[in-house]
């Protein structure tokens, strides 16, 4: 990923991001599982509330609710909770790469991120927070796949332990 003398490998860096996006979509779509457990319907139906939910954060809060129903057992409650909060924490990373441009300098090298997001504070606004596509950085994605790759397992697990549509 980084060169001897410093550098990043920008396209092996796209290839680390588009590894994350397949991790991130494959994980997000375990959704589709837990709402069909959660709410008793089949794998079909949840399918179709989960394609109309049309954003992560949507999806989750569903899932979530779903699980602080009163018939939900607390034990049941509070895995799917831990598991819903270990994916919504990988998500700034996977939006930082997928909500920005990509930046160098006049010779085409010292590749970063610029965030095409604004921050509306109290008093000002914030926007086009860059950072370093550096070794850091790609630490940082293969650390965020690691664990999407070890939810996928652990949401798998509690789809065969609460006997959820599979």
């Amino acid at each position: 990923m980084v060169k001897a003398d410093g550098p990043i490998d920008f396209d092996a860096f796209l290839l680390l991001i588009g590894k994350l996006n397949y991790s991130w979509t494959n994980t997000e779509s375990l959704l589709i599982h837990l709402i069909a457990g959660l709410s008793g319907m089949d794998k079909e139906i949840a399918t179709v509330v989960f394609l109309t939910l049309n954003t992560t954060r949507a999806r989750i809060d569903m899932v979530e609710r779903l699980s602080k129903l009163e018939r939900i057992k607390p034990e049941e409650r509070s895995r799917i909770l831990e598991l819903t909060g270990r994916i919504q924490r990988q998500s700034a990373l996977r939006n930082r790469y997928n909500h920005c441009i990509y930046a160098f300098d006049s010779d085409g090298e010292n590749p970063r991120s610029i965030l095409m997001r604004i921050a509306d504070r109290k008093d000002k606004l914030m926007m086009g927070q860059v950072n370093a596509l550096d070794a850091a950085a790609a630490e940082d994605v293969e650390a965020a796949i690691a664990e999407l790759k070890s939810i996928n397992r652990d949401v798998w697990q509690a789809v065969r332990d609460y006997n959820y549509p599979d």
